[in-house]
């Protein structure tokens, strides 16, 4: 079928946009909010977010009505947020104290949505610990502590917002957290021993690891928790949300290459998928070259993780790349399978078109082919919660020329607005509404528009 008959969708079909506390609220004050491990990254000195921070960002917590109002014009009827846990639990612990009016601000938040017609699909976790906790035990790599906080943290949501929210997302993207947080050092909290800006605080070889079990289990413990005292009554669904490149062989006549991109989505995502949605020990890949820095399971952990396991797969994809097998053992930092990207293959065929950003090429044929694999392997119904891209020299355009976004019409977009992109500061703007960071007046762009019609029209000839 060509591109001028696009394919129709089915009518349950459903569509909105995503955004994240730390990236869009600001108001870091407000409220007795308690400081996370994103403010005080992103105030280092020397910088490493390019001297930007979330202080202020969209200023969202200020302006959420106005922003609900622009989610309703897109025609949108569903919005992907997260929560600030230190926004709620200045402190984070289990034994602190709660700040009712940061659960206000939520509770307002869900229900202007809900008088919309806008679902709420909440994150509860997207990157963004309360800093007291990593100064109090080491976060994420202390378990035995932060799964049980993570659990009285959700717990609350759940008992202030279940009665609203059907939809729950427990974190977003944990080999980001993992990855970028203990082993290259370049997001919060900014733990590495191969990143000189980390001063040699962090162990690469294994807090990532560490990490990760952290959160499975975290993962599984509020899991267990809403199925033994919330679903019941609420009726809702829990999962979590990964997020993963696919890999092409860098030549596709080399057994090696062809295993090492099957080797390189094991680490990307059967690390936390396996044990999630399949219940059992990491993939064998990964045992392989890690040997014990990959901490084991206890087999009631395993039997924790096999009664609650999720109805859906949250799936976060952006882009693909060729992988190539390196051929020296890999280095005890390695993080990838001891493999190699790259975005041209052996012949020098590019893997898709530049964005805006050097990471992300546009991959719509590695789109349906890392959709297959997740199916394939686990078998359970795959709901996109993020998908997009910024348009190439778009941070530097002024609003005119960036709302006339037409490389983005291609492609279903993060965000609802442009916002502070981490360790990247404003420089990338993913959102199909522009913001001007000195006014933050909020314009539509083309592509706003164009989900809206395509959508629309899709929807349409499923009906007829």
């Amino acid at each position: 079928m060509s591109h001028s008959q696009p394919l129709p969708l089915p009518a349950e079909f459903c569509w909105g946009y995503a955004t994240a506390a730390y990236q869009i609220e600001g108001a870091v004050d407000a409220d007795n909010r308690g400081a996370s491990i994103w403010d005080t990254f992103s105030h280092l000195s020397p910088t490493r977010t390019k001297g930007a921070n979330g202080d202020i960002a969209c200023d969202h917590y200020n302006r959420y009505h106005a922003d609900i109002d622009l989610i309703k014009s897109y025609g949108a009827k569903h919005y992907r947020f997260s929560l600030s846990w230190s926004r709620m639990i200045p402190l984070g612990g289990r034994n602190d104290p709660i700040s009712e009016a940061g659960v206000g601000f939520y509770n307002n938040l869900i229900d202007d949505l809900l008088e919309k017609g806008i679902e709420p699909w909440i994150t509860l976790y997207h990157w963004d610990l309360p800093q007291a906790l990593e100064d109090r035990y080491g976060g994420w790599l202390n378990q035995a502590e932060v799964e049980k906080d993570f659990v009285r943290y959700a717990s609350l949501c759940f008992e202030r917002f279940g009665n609203r929210v059907k939809r729950w997302i427990t974190f977003n993207e944990p080999y980001i957290v993992a990855v970028f947080g203990y082993c290259t050092g370049i997001m919060a909290p900014g733990r590495s021993s191969t990143n000189s800006a980390s001063n040699g605080i962090g162990d690469s070889t294994t807090e990532p690891w560490i990490v990760g079990k952290s959160l499975i289990m975290s993962h599984a413990l509020v899991m267990e928790a809403y199925r033994q005292k919330f679903a019941k009554e609420q009726a809702g669904q829990v999962t979590i949300v990964l997020n993963g490149h696919y890999y092409e062989p860098w030549d596709a006549e080399s057994p090696q290459d062809v295993e090492a991109a099957q080797r390189r989505m094991e680490f990307y995502i059967g690390w936390f998928a396996d044990p999630i949605f399949l219940g059992r020990d990491y993939p064998a890949s990964m045992r392989s070259q890690l040997g014990s820095r990959l901490p084991a399971f206890t087999e009631a952990e395993l039997r924790l993780l096999r009664e609650n396991k999720p109805k859906w797969y949250g799936m976060n994809h952006y882009t693909a790349k060729y992988a190539r097998a390196e051929p020296n053992p890999p280095a005890s930092t390695d993080y990838t399978g001891n493999v190699s990207k790259h975005i041209t293959n052996k012949a020098g065929l590019e893997i898709g078109p530049q964005s805006g950003v050097s990471w992300l090429q546009v991959c719509p044929e590695q789109f349906r082919k890392i959709l297959n694999w997740v199916w394939n392997r686990y078998g359970c119904k795959i709901i996109v919660t993020e998908n997009g891209c910024p348009c190439p020299g778009e941070h530097e355009m002024d609003v005119a020329a960036s709302i006339q976004d037409d490389f983005r019409v291609r492609y279903f977009a993060w965000s609802l607005m442009d916002n502070f992109e981490w360790q990247n500061g404003y420089d990338i703007r993913f959102g199909v509404t522009h913001v001007n960071y000195e006014t933050l007046e909020r314009t539509p762009k083309k592509s706003s528009a164009y989900l809206r019609s395509t959508f629309d029209k899709r929807l349409a000839k499923s009906m007829t």
